[in-house]
């Protein structure tokens, strides 16, 4: 069997996913090497198409990395200073980082407690609480700011309530620009799929991504023509001749290698969920039987929505103990993420105090994610259990 055995459970083994794939990948960087293509070539075209099929959306651009889709979808919309965007405060640091990147203001409210993911009723509130309608626009009373976006996260793999999400942006005319870095596939009852639902979706490949690249890659995916062709200038920077520079855009560039590679891993991508799909249902099965559910509680799985599970969070009690305990067993978890935006010394100047966000630092509290990947053995799944039900013993 590839990969770690039983007693030792990495949070992630790459390794063993790339031994099942390594002839075709191999193939694939030798035709570009062969080419001598690199930059924005066939494989980018091709990928663009793909992505756009997954995730049922008209058009797809591909970027350098899920942070530069971030912040090519704020730039599309000429977000800057004094814009502000509203978005979580529990989530990877690109979030809020690419809002304040370009000098707009990242305005938090707080998540749900059983999805993590932006509250569409803290959202309501925020928008009621803070902002005026002057002149058509929304400004902020305390700052003087106007929102111009709303940033929902579809953390770990499963959706935010986007429909009651895009209730609230067509009801204040505000834009939306999801981070569906973590969600790529996850989609809700009526098989609309994250990054269709915005104005603009950013997806990341990270290597560790579900579906991953072999270096930095991301995507923008969205319905509209003429977003797609302002996101195509953008990552080119700005241009749409050589030399010829009609907007400030950057260099967001995907590199064909990373095209060519991820276009052979997303023939896969399926299957790899749901295998993390059935590693869910056994945690949620094995450990309701074998941990107290006063001291544990397991991720919500919606009824008719697909959760992709890029990563498998439970809420512990104890749960820095529960970790150091895990890692003498050789089990590998992370927390994602210890410190919610608001908290973060860079934000400081927001002004924000602990408590003004409670859902999302009780999560940060408490969360803690297990190893779900989708080469995973049953054997190391049944390890991670029993360590967990011995810690609570």
């Amino acid at each position: 069997m590839p990969g770690q055995p039983p007693n030792k459970v990495p949070l992630i083994d790459l390794v063993a996913q790339y031994q099942n794939i390594e002839s075709e990948i191999l193939a694939a960087i030798r035709d570009v090497c062969a080419s001598q293509k690199f930059v924005l070539g066939p494989n980018v075209l091709q990928l663009e198409q793909a992505i756009a099929d997954y995730c049922r959306t008209d058009y797809a651009v591909a970027m350098s990395s899920g942070t530069d889709a971030l912040i090519a979808g704020l730039m599309a919309f000429d977000i800057g200073h004094h814009d502000e965007v509203i978005t979580s405060p529990f989530s990877f640091f690109a979030t809020a980082g690419s809002i304040a990147r370009l000098g707009a203001r990242p305005v938090f409210c707080d998540i749900a407690p059983d999805t993590y993911n932006l509250n569409p009723s803290s959202l309501r509130q925020t928008l009621a609480r803070l902002y005026d309608r002057v002149d058509g626009r929304l400004i902020n009373r305390g700052t003087g700011g106007q929102v111009r976006a709303i940033m929902p996260v579809h953390l770990y793999g499963q959706l935010a309530e986007m429909v009651s999400i895009r209730e609230i942006a067509d009801e204040y005319r505000l834009e939306i620009i999801e981070d569906a870095a973590q969600a790529i596939g996850a989609e809700d009852g009526a098989r609309h799929r994250a990054g269709g639902f915005g104005d603009i979706g950013c997806l990341s490949f990270f290597p560790t991504k579900n579906l991953g690249a072999f270096g930095d890659a991301g995507m923008c995916t969205t319905n509209d023509k003429n977003l797609a062709e302002k996101l195509r200038v953008l990552r080119v920077h700005g241009g749409k001749s050589r030399y010829h520079h009609d907007i400030i855009g950057g260099n967001f560039r995907l590199d064909e290698i990373q095209a060519a590679v991820l276009r052979v891993k997303l023939k896969y991508l399926d299957d790899w969920t749901e295998a993390r799909q059935e590693h869910a249902a056994f945690y949620n099965k094995a450990m309701a039987e074998a941990c107290p559910a006063s001291q544990v509680t397991l991720p919500v799985l919606p009824d008719s929505s697909r959760h992709i599970f890029h990563q498998y969070v439970i809420r512990a009690k104890r749960r820095d103990e529960l970790k150091e305990f895990l890692a003498k067993a050789g089990i590998a978890s992370e927390v994602y993420y210890p410190i919610p935006l608001h908290l973060q010394k860079c934000f400081e100047y927001l002004g924000h105090k602990e408590g003004e966000f409670p859902e999302a630092e009780h999560a940060a509290r408490e969360t803690i994610a297990l190893p779900v990947y989708p080469e995973l053995a049953q054997e190391q799944q049944l390890h991670i259990v029993e360590t967990i039900a011995r810690f609570y013993a």
